[in-house]
């Protein structure tokens, strides 16, 4: 999917994703001590938007101008205006001015090939000491689990991503497959819970 084609998704609704951070996101990097941080394909900004409530300078970028500028009105109606800089970028190759402290990426479909190239390039973007944190759809939610794309050349598992980073100078904390519940409408009106099964990747470069 190009970004013409996200472009029209994101102008298709008020937000394609919730107002709140991804649930990983939020639960692996509460404590974390605010620093710089970027969200890498994040779409309307909701990981760096609270990020930014949490007092890191945060930089969204996106190839969907779309998303990104339904991201800086809602950075702009919480007052985080100056916090958060939104760039409309490829990012699989995009890399920031400086090293930063912090990269988020959470579900990325792009191929294994634009994958692999994204979250070394992510790596690199670290200062020693900085954190990554990738969160995906793992290839075993086409069968196991609800929802998500259904093209399994956008899907990954955490192995898959430690092979993308073969070579590079990194501490593992976790890579693992993880559940993520998700309410659905049940035939008969009703809300039901089904399990969404995602990958989780958090490493620290350590040089």
């Amino acid at each position: 999917m190009d970004a013409r084609a996200w472009d029209e998704r994101y102008a298709a609704s008020d937000l394609v994703w919730s107002r709140e951070p991804n649930q990983f996101v939020a639960a692996e990097l509460a404590d974390l001590p605010p620093g710089r941080a970027v969200d890498l394909a994040a779409g309307e900004g909701r990981n760096a938007i609270w990020l930014a409530e949490r007092g890191w300078s945060a930089t969204a970028v996106d190839f969907s101008q779309v998303a990104l500028d339904k991201g800086a009105r809602l950075a702009g109606d919480l007052s985080l205006a100056g916090d958060v800089t939104w760039v409309r970028a490829d990012a699989t190759t995009w890399q920031p001015p400086a090293p930063v402290d912090l990269v988020v990426v959470a579900y990325l479909q792009v191929p294994a090939e634009d994958r692999r190239r994204a979250v070394r390039g992510a790596v690199t973007m670290l200062r020693p000491g900085g954190t990554l944190l990738l969160v995906a759809h793992d290839s075993t939610n086409l069968a196991e689990g609800t929802g998500g794309p259904q093209d399994p050349a956008v899907l990954m598992t955490a192995d898959d991503v430690l092979g993308d980073l073969e070579g590079m100078d990194v501490e593992v904390l976790r890579a693992e497959r993880v559940a993520r519940e998700v309410a659905t409408q049940d035939p008969h009106g009703g809300a039901e819970s089904r399990t969404a099964w995602d990958c989780l990747v958090r490493l620290v470069r350590v040089a």
